[in-house]
Order: C-alpha cells, then structure tokens, then sequence
C-alpha cells in the first residue's frame, strides 16, 4: 500500500529533486544523495518513500532517478507544482480514503484506515502525523480545506 509518510515535507520534495536535477543530473545513488544533502539516512528516506510513490523519482538496485513528473514539478510555478501534487496524492493514503469519506475528522479518517490495515498512524503521535500530512500535502495543494475539526475534500 502506497503512503505519504508521516516525516514527509513538501520542503523536502523540492530539495530532493532539485539535488537529483542540477547535482546529479537526475540519477545517483542512495549513499552520494545523502552525502550531498547533509542527512541521515533515517531523515531522508522518508521522502525518498513518498517522491517514489507520488511517481517523481524511481528507486532500483541503489539508484533514485528523476522522472519526467519530477522534473516538469521543478519547471513548474507554484500554482502548477500545487496541482500536480494534488493530482498525485489522490492515489495514495491518507489520501485516497480522504476522498471516498469527502467529509470527516481526524479520528473518522484514523479509524477507516487502521480498518483497511494502514498502521502507520498506530502510535501516541499518530493522529497529531495525520494532521500534519492532511495539512502539509492536502491543504497546502488545494485537495482539501479544514474547518473546525473536519476536513473536506474540494472538488475541483
């Protein structure tokens, strides 16, 4: 099953491919892109995992490649790097659930996933890492608004 993970930062999406792009000419391997950006490898699989899953760059044999989405995702303006983003977390979780329950609370989204088997959320702080997901990926690219204590998903 697909997932943003938790620790994953839009931030962080820009500084991976940027590196990838203009460093590495979009290919290298796990080892110099943790040595070029100054992390842990702890703090950077994180977005490694979602970049692969949201198709922006490709992961094999030790190699993390640049795809044509992530690099028409550099090219774009803001408002075009929104909605590719918004575009690719729809098949995804929490996303994709987001979009079946259309209105919902943090703990409603919490409960369908941990029923379709997403564990991920499974900890003291797993509601406050949905919050920040739901805010930082869903939010930020337009698919969803807060309001109080409900979410809702913005038909676009």
């Amino acid at each position: 099953m697909e997932i943003v993970d938790p620790h994953a930062r839009v931030a962080d999406l820009v500084g991976l491919l940027y590196t990838l792009d203009t460093t590495f000419n979009g290919k290298t391997d796990l080892y110099m892109l943790e040595k070029e950006m100054e992390v842990d490898l702890d703090d950077l699989m994180p977005i490694v995992y979602t970049a692969n899953s949201l198709g922006f760059i490709t992961v094999g044999e030790g190699d993390i490649i640049i795809t044509d989405k992530g690099i028409e995702f550099l090219k774009s303006n803001l408002k075009k790097r929104k909605e590719i983003i918004r575009d690719s977390i729809k098949r995804v979780e929490p996303f994709k659930t987001a979009l079946q329950l259309k209105e919902f609370t943090i703990y409603e989204l919490k409960d369908v996933l941990e029923r379709k088997g997403v564990q991920i959320y499974n900890s003291p702080e797993g509601l406050y890492d949905l919050q920040i997901t739901l805010v930082e990926w869903g939010v930020y690219s337009g698919l969803l608004k807060k309001e109080g204590d409900k979410f809702m998903v913005i038909e676009h």
